[in-house]
């Protein structure tokens, strides 16, 4: 019988790559949860199959509904969970932090819920789950408590952010619901990943799109920035959903939870350097450091050590960091060159 696989997040840009990924190198027919108001941009380009009930399917569901889940879960029965969908961005947490808590924490308290209820109903449903955690849950390291080499999974985490503590609740909701009831559930903490269908809220793809903005002649050649000096390892989004797709395929160890991340490292102000130096406006740009755009608490020691993910599964980074900040940014070249408006945030 073919598998499911079911992606909570599907809209976003890790479930939209993921979703790809699937359909192109499996035969698994892939659901995606949607609330009723998601936007459907990043899976535009997945609707004629939705239509057609080509292997990908949308199933309206919401974290902070607990029936909306036990029906997702007890219609599709899927035999993949992929576990993606949140309040993603940390800044956000600063202003809502209920809203994050709720979502990110008693949204996976849900969502697990739902699953073990299934699985108490009918003995023979086995899943294997997916928990995005966040590297975020480190936090705030100071340099002389950072391993020598790299964060690893001991690391104590340190939140700097209701975000980072909502994905603190989540990790370690994933691993009890493995221990306490023989789920097979891993968690991840992925380090920095991006690349086309990057929110506009995060560092390096507002720099991406600020300065298409730019070259299409809608702003001023000014760029406005938050804290540059923060150190960030980079990973390509479609690295990232190859990692996942690894995780629940390969050995999956019920309990486990890994660090995953590229390997570039730089400071973010690099970052912008580079996306910088792929523009046609290159000598006209300036730098202005927006007040807003700094958050109270900066996690600003963000590299990872992969060592245990590698070894298990032998995922390896493959797509190179110029890449990836020149796809982000012809992404948002095309979205603009298409006649879209966006915020200039």
């Amino acid at each position: 019988m073919k598998k499911k696989a079911l992606i909570l997040g599907i809209t976003g840009m890790v479930g939209s790559h993921l979703a790809d990924y699937l359909l192109e190198n499996t035969d698994w027919d892939v659901y995606g949860v949607c609330r009723w108001r998601s936007p459907l941009d990043n899976v535009n380009h997945l609707i004629p199959r939705v239509n057609k009930k080509d292997r990908v399917f949308f199933e309206y569901a919401d974290l902070n509904d607990m029936s909306s889940l036990q029906h997702v879960i007890g219609q599709i029965r899927p035999d993949y969970i992929f576990h993606l969908a949140a309040q993603s961005y940390p800044q956000t947490s600063f202003t809502a932090p209920i809203d994050t808590l709720n979502t990110n924490i008693l949204g996976t308290c849900r969502l697990l819920e739902a699953i073990h209820f299934q699985m108490e109903a009918d003995k023979s449903y086995k899943p294997i789950i997916h928990v995005c955690a966040s590297s975020e849950v480190f936090g705030r390291i100071p340099p002389e408590k950072k391993p020598e080499d790299g964060i690893d999974e001991e690391c104590p985490f340190h939140p700097a952010s209701p975000y980072a503590i909502s994905k603190i609740g989540t990790d370690l909701l994933g691993r009890y619901y493995a221990e306490a009831y023989g789920m097979t559930v891993m968690t991840t903490r992925m380090f920095t990943h991006t690349g086309p269908r990057r929110g506009d809220v995060f560092h390096e793809s507002t720099f991406a799109k600020q300065i298409a903005l730019i070259e299409a002649g809608q702003i001023e050649p000014k760029v406005m920035v938050g804290n540059l000096k923060s150190l960030r390892t980079y990973a390509d989004v479609r690295d990232a959903v190859r990692a996942y797709y690894m995780l629940v395929t390969v050995n999956p160890i019920p309990g486990e939870y890994y660090n995953i991340g590229g390997a570039y490292t730089c400071e973010v102000g690099d970052t912008l350097n580079t996306l910088i130096s792929f523009s046609t406006k290159k000598d006209e740009i300036e730098v202005v450091t927006d007040p807003e755009r700094l958050r109270p608490i900066d996690a600003d020691l963000q590299i990872p050590n992969c060592s245990k993910f590698k070894a298990h599964t032998g995922w390896e980074p493959e797509i190179p960091y110029e890449k990836t900040m020149k796809d982000l940014l012809d992404y948002w070249r095309d979205r603009i060159s298409r006649g879209e408006y966006f915020l200039t945030r």
